[in-house]
């Protein structure tokens, strides 16, 4: 597969001028479609994410990650491109990972592939470690099948069968509706070890607020879902 042809990266940023320059220039070694999503940056990040080479699209305010993401699949598919590889704006993902995520969809079929960093979770903050390890535990027995890093923002996704999906998530938890989404269609995940690297600078996770949203939607999908599903779903494989 031509992947620099079919698959566009698509980076959501808030406040991130100091690195996503770095960002854009290393995922354009691999895609040269590279879309920034500045959701309300008060910096920089639109000017410097431009000067790199990539298409920045901006919001007027914070409307949260899952808004921005979806913003940037949006314009992907618009573009005429058939993936998307997601990756956050801070330097937390390498680029030359990227290669795995591309090469396991090629070989598998998957229709979402995403990184697993909590194999070897080194450098992590433990608290963000034991979080990541718990929500993951949490939607791999709604999903009925082991999933390896529910939280991982590094993912390469088919963007036609991401249409077909009702997601409503505007802020993190994103991540882990759109997981669940894919395994209760029965559309093929897997999992690939990559590395995160963790810097100074503070996360954009609001401890208190965003571990309320995720439980907010965590509520409304159980009430939503109530039979929880026992074994593999059809089409979905374990990581």
């Amino acid at each position: 597969m031509d992947w620099s042809r079919q698959c566009a990266a698509v980076i959501p940023c808030f406040n991130e001028a100091a690195g996503i320059s770095d960002v854009v220039t290393g995922v354009r070694r691999f895609l040269p479609a590279v879309i920034v999503v500045d959701d309300g940056s008060q910096d920089d990040t639109s000017t410097r994410a431009a000067a790199a080479g990539a298409e920045v699209l901006s919001h007027a305010t914070n409307r949260g990650k899952g808004a921005a993401l979806q913003t940037g699949w949006q314009r992907a598919r618009e573009r005429g491109f058939a993936w998307s590889l997601t990756l956050d704006g801070d330097g937390q993902h390498a680029a030359e990972d990227a290669p795995r995520l591309l090469s396991r969809a090629e070989t598998t079929s998957a229709a979402l592939v995403i990184g697993n960093r909590l194999d070897q979770p080194d450098g992590m903050p433990w608290v963000r470690l034991w979080v990541n390890r718990w929500m993951t535990w949490r939607l791999s027995r709604a999903a009925g099948i082991p999933l390896a890093d529910s939280q991982c923002g590094f993912r390469l996704v088919k963007l036609n069968l991401l249409s077909r999906l009702r997601l409503q998530a505007q802020h993190f938890e994103i991540e882990s509706e759109m997981l669940l989404a894919f395994v209760a269609a029965g559309q093929r995940v897997e999992f690939v070890p990559v590395r995160t690297i963790y810097k100074s600078h503070p996360s954009k996770i609001h401890p208190l607020l965003d571990t309320w949203r995720w439980f907010r939607w965590w509520w409304t999908w159980r009430s939503e879902h109530p039979a929880v599903p026992n074994g593999i779903p059809e089409g979905a494989t374990k990581p």
